[in-house]
């Protein structure tokens, strides 16, 4: 498994991967008619904004496809100011999870907040969503819960953060 930075050439596939997980790690979590409205086309406009203005990173199978991707980026939410980064996300195609991929792709993200000098980090995830579990095993507390509208509905969202990324075993 290849992990490096996006380029606007991966827009494509990464959108491909973001509706792909979607809809499956969100079946029966958001209204499935919601699911269903997502486009490829409309995701990769947005991966190309993305790749541009996040630290976007990629996970590559044997064969050069995307099969994964995180982002992260600075924290400029109002709420959470004590933490400076932000782990936007973390998508893996459901055949390849459980296999190391998202420590991976976290780790591209934890080592260019080092190099930015960023210490602390935030992720925000549905509450009924498995990859909870992901970031409590790497020791993220949780400091938070929301409740957002969007999606086709009202939604928990847990808030975890981590005081020192030095800390996350990956």
């Amino acid at each position: 498994m290849n992990i490096r930075r996006a380029v606007s050439e991966d827009a494509s596939q990464i959108a491909k991967v973001h509706v792909d997980v979607w809809r499956t790690t969100y079946e029966n979590i958001i209204p499935n008619e919601y699911l269903r409205q997502l486009s490829y086309d409309k995701r990769e406009r947005l991966w190309r904004k993305n790749i541009r203005d996040l630290d976007v990173y990629v996970a590559q199978n044997d064969h050069g496809n995307i099969v994964g991707f995180s982002t992260g980026a600075h924290n400029y939410r109002d709420r959470y100011n004590e933490y400076d980064g932000e782990l936007s996300s973390i998508y893996i195609l459901e055949a390849y999870q459980g296999r190391g991929i998202g420590k991976k792709l976290l780790k591209a993200v934890v080592s260019r907040f080092e190099n930015l000098d960023i210490i602390s980090m935030i992720v925000q995830v549905l509450e009924e969503n498995p990859a909870k579990h992901f970031y409590e095993s790497l020791g993220a507390k949780r400091i938070d819960s929301v409740q957002i509208k969007g999606y086709g509905g009202e939604l928990t969202e847990l808030v975890y953060g981590w005081k020192d990324i030095h800390s996350i075993h990956i």
